[in-house]
């Protein structure tokens, strides 16, 4: 359960990781479907029997899959602030897909808060870096640094 912040005591989270998500399997099917979505149907996404025998070893996740799915794994711990009516998407600073991400692996999210500022009243900005980590895998698949606005009353 998130704890309920003032602004100054989420300023305090800046430079904290907070708890992992739950670890979850990227299945072929989940592939299959963001390419259905996206229309983009790449033979290293979509053609396991192709992908069998290439250096890959199988297909890959496409990298907006991963993430795509950042908004849905957030830290369980994240605080969230008082007064606080909704919390947008406002962007993305910086990403790195670093690994392919290959079907049936799994995977977690890893979140920092990076900064908390005040970009105008009722309106708190926050960027945070999400690391996708690959089960087994010491380099992990991606790195972002997302941005987020919370609007407040």
């Amino acid at each position: 359960m998130s704890e309920t912040v003032t602004f100054e005591e989420f300023k305090a989270y800046e430079g904290k990781e907070l708890s992992p998500s739950d670890w979850f399997e990227i299945k072929q099917e989940r592939i299959d479907q963001f390419a259905e979505c996206t229309d983009d149907h790449q033979y290293i996404h979509v053609d396991p029997e192709r992908m069998k025998n290439s250096p890959l070893g199988g297909t890959i996740a496409h990298g907006f899959l991963s993430l795509s799915l950042s908004s849905g794994h957030g830290a369980s711990d994240w605080p969230q602030l008082e007064n606080s009516v909704m919390n947008l998407n406002y962007g993305l600073d910086k990403v790195r897909f670093l690994q392919p991400l290959k079907a049936n692996s799994r995977v977690r999210f890893l979140t920092k808060i990076i900064s908390v500022r005040e970009k105008s009243p009722g309106r708190v900005l926050v960027k945070s870096e999400r690391t996708l980590e690959i089960e087994g895998e010491e380099k992990p698949a991606m790195v972002a640094e997302c941005l987020g606005m919370a609007i407040t009353e």
